[in-house]
């Protein structure tokens, strides 16, 4: 496989897992995913931001959160985001 190929088909799965998460599972809590697999939706968000700012591409945290959700933060937190449990903040805490 050559190397374009192999950029062409890391990029279709990022873009099919951030569907996944967007608008398949918008159930799926970042607290939950944190204490599961050790990232989120925020973190992957982060990921996009620090690659264009790596690139020269100037992009604030709110601007790659916004690329990544598909809405500005505050607008996924008031359609999806659920209060915690007790036991996920905990394990939260436990955890990071």
């Amino acid at each position: 496989m050559d190397a374009q190929t192999q950029i062409e088909l890391e990029a279709a799965a990022f873009r099919r897992l951030q569907k996944h998460l967007m608008e398949e599972r918008t159930d799926a809590q970042n607290i939950d995913m944190m204490n599961l697999a050790g990232f989120c939706r925020n973190c992957l968000s982060r990921w996009y931001q620090e690659a264009a700012n790596e690139r020269g591409i100037e992009m604030s945290k709110d601007e790659g959160r916004e690329a990544f959700y598909g809405m500005p933060f505050s607008e996924w937190k008031e359609k999806y985001q659920t209060e915690a449990s007790p036991e996920a903040k905990a394990a939260f805490d436990k955890s990071h």
